[in-house]
């Protein structure tokens, strides 16, 4: 790689997105993901708004683009740990996790058919389990199994490596590094929900019934723990009252002071997953503001034209839960000035996005803000983009990490 060369660290859509922008106009480009697979937020999700496409219809294209572009390296199971030097000429170590999967790999499952012991999905935000040889998800790019040999004892893993006849279970891989010159750092590394552990007036975690909006995504997908099943967690029946709580973290001085912009979407989006599935079920949002701006307002109204769904403006003080599973929301109703208490079968916090990267240590040296979003700016040829700088959605992503990819150009030029 050259001094020309573009890193992008993250292969959420903002990163693929830059990196092939980049890529397509001639210039060398290191991907950097940390997961087994490319895709990050989006590929977790069951749909996203508006046209509700589910995610393979936007990322399978874009996995096309980097099969046919042989500008484009993809290092995934990868962290950048140190970059030193100047725009235009950074020199970058990137560590490189072992997989113990090679390209060998035909993806035949039989690996994890001889696979005995599991592990909470971290794809599925642990609402289901995997085994310890597994696909990271049905359309993962690079598709190819990914092994936590480290969770299984010696035996099970001499086990795993000889059900695969292909050779591509490699249990001597190790941790190895790589260095690179690159002109320019596109910073990609996304966001994640805000720890709902903290939230103890709203169950902090512990409550059965009371699941985060991406937990939610991953209930309704038809790739998730249910099979698409809209089944509350406490007895796998499906929810006949279930409501959302809106800003459940957010625009809260004591948790994020921001607003994160998609929740409100997501929300009425997840709404349509309700009536769907559960097709008799009342539904009703708890909210401070709805915020659905531009062309989106045509989809809340839309959807607040159902019958079975009620917004109500107001703040949920409190969740409980029964030993039915019942789940008890103390609510103030702001516009009546009315506090009571409503029960549900099952309650979705519409938890904010953080920063992936927000409290830790990273070895990008850019300006971050103090909710831990990069600021960065071209002349120091560190270039933030998507919800590594503002909460967006994907759409708007897209478009940031096509703005992101034209600077990273302009540095490793000299414009």
């Amino acid at each position: 790689m050259s001094g020309n060369a573009i890193l992008v660290v993250g292969g959420g859509f903002s990163g693929i997105t830059a990196a092939l922008e980049a890529a397509e106009m001639g210039y060398e480009v290191i991907l950097v993901e940390k997961n087994p697979y490319l895709g990050g937020r989006v590929a977790q999700l069951n749909q996203y708004f508006p046209k509700l496409c589910p995610p393979s219809c936007g990322l399978e294209i874009q996995f096309q683009r980097i099969r046919n572009n042989p500008n484009v390296k993809v290092l995934t199971m990868a962290q950048v740990t140190k970059v030193s030097g100047q725009a235009g000429n950074f020199d970058v170590t990137v560590s490189i996790k072992p997989r113990y999967v090679n390209e060998k790999c035909t993806c035949c499952n039989a690996c994890t058919e001889a696979a005995e012991t599991t592990v909470p999905c971290e794809f599925d935000f642990g609402m289901g389990m995997r085994k310890v040889a597994y696909r990271p998800n049905i359309f993962a790019f690079p598709q190819r199994y990914a092994f936590d040999k480290a969770k299984c004892s010696e035996a099970e893993a001499k086990k795993i490596e000889a059900s695969c006849k292909y050779g591509a279970i490699n249990l001597a891989d190790q941790e190895r590094t790589q260095t690179f010159k690159v002109g320019a750092v596109v910073q990609a590394t996304g966001w994640k929900p805000y720890d709902v552990s903290k939230l103890e007036n709203l169950g902090a975690g512990k409550l059965t019934n009371v699941i985060t909006n991406m937990q939610m995504e991953r209930l309704c997908a038809p790739n998730g723990p249910t099979g698409g099943l809209l089944l509350r967690p406490s007895d796998k029946t499906a929810p006949k009252r279930v409501a959302f709580v809106q800003c459940a973290g957010s625009r809260d001085e004591n948790h994020l002071n921001f607003c994160s912009y998609i929740c409100c979407m997501a929300s009425l989006k997840q709404v349509t997953y309700v009536r769907e599935r559960v097709p008799g079920a009342e539904v009703t949002v708890f909210y401070i503001d709805l915020r659905t701006p531009g062309r989106y307002q045509k989809f809340l109204e839309k959807v607040s034209a159902d019958p079975k769904l009620s917004l109500v403006k107001g703040k949920v003080a409190e969740l409980t839960q029964e030993g039915s599973g019942k789940v008890l929301a103390t609510v103030e109703n702001v516009e009546t000035g009315i506090k009571n208490v409503e029960e549900f079968d099952l309650v979705v916090l519409a938890t904010g996005m953080q920063p992936s990267v927000a409290g830790e240590a990273v070895a990008v040296n850019a300006p971050r803000d103090e909710e831990g979003f990069f600021i960065g700016s071209p002349d120091s040829g560190v270039i933030a983009t998507g919800c590594a700088k503002v909460p967006l959605d994907v759409m708007r992503s897209a478009q940031s990490a096509t703005g992101a990819a034209l600077k990273a150009i302009q540095t490793v030029a000299g414009r």
